[in-house]
């Protein structure tokens, strides 16, 4: 039987794991509602991106460009957004399983360390992986850009796509596929970009955890 001193310091080492514990919480919670507000801010974006595109595509439908061009699809590219770390629940393992429902030739391009890894163990054609920063700056992007264009451009790709977790609230991310190019169906974009930026269901943290 443990004596009087020992349940005394057992009692002393749960309170000292309950005050790590709730400072981690504060921290968490801090991080989770500053990414809560990178993604909402991006909502005023597409609004004025699917604005933009309304207006300049009847002028420029017409108009003789490689993204405005109807080929036939042998290879379609694909990029995969993930996360570097797990415990987020079920934010990559959706992506995942959508993907394992695309078919036919695809090339795999990955932002993500779950995504490197999930391709890779699923043996896909993951010919490009991108790491990026929590705080995205342009000269990270622009390689990525210009590996996928450049493979469109070539030929070795027919399509530009993209898959990500599109952020609803703090418990829900819909895996959401975005054809970019070639620009045929813009109307059905540009209304998915409306949708996304009409969802401002931001949700609420515990209010314990604020």
């Amino acid at each position: 039987m443990p004596s009087l001193r020992d349940i005394r310091r057992r009692i002393k080492s749960v309170k000292n794991t309950k005050q790590i514990t709730r400072a981690m919480q504060m921290v968490a919670a801090s991080k989770m509602r500053r990414a809560q507000e990178t993604a909402t801010a991006g909502r005023s974006y597409s609004q004025l991106l699917a604005n933009m595109l309304e207006t300049v595509i009847p002028y420029a439908e017409d108009k003789n460009h490689p993204f405005f061009e109807k080929r036939e699809v042998k290879t379609r590219g694909i990029l995969v957004f993930s996360t570097d770390k797990g415990l987020c629940g079920p934010l990559n393992s959706n992506i995942f399983r959508a993907l394992g429902q695309e078919e036919g030739d695809i090339r795999y391009y990955s932002i993500g360390r779950k995504a490197r890894q999930f391709l890779s163990r699923a043996k896909k054609n993951m010919v490009a992986d991108f790491e990026l920063a929590d705080d995205v700056k342009f000269a990270e992007v622009r390689p990525m850009l210009d590996t996928l264009f450049n493979d469109y451009d070539a030929g070795v790709i027919d399509t530009v796509e993209v898959i990500y977790p599109a952020f609803v609230n703090t418990l829900k991310q819909e895996p959401t596929l975005l054809t970019i190019v070639p620009f045929i169906d813009v109307h059905t974009m540009v209304e998915k970009l409306r949708a996304r930026a009409g969802k401002n269901d931001i949700g609420e943290l515990p209010q314990e955890s604020r």
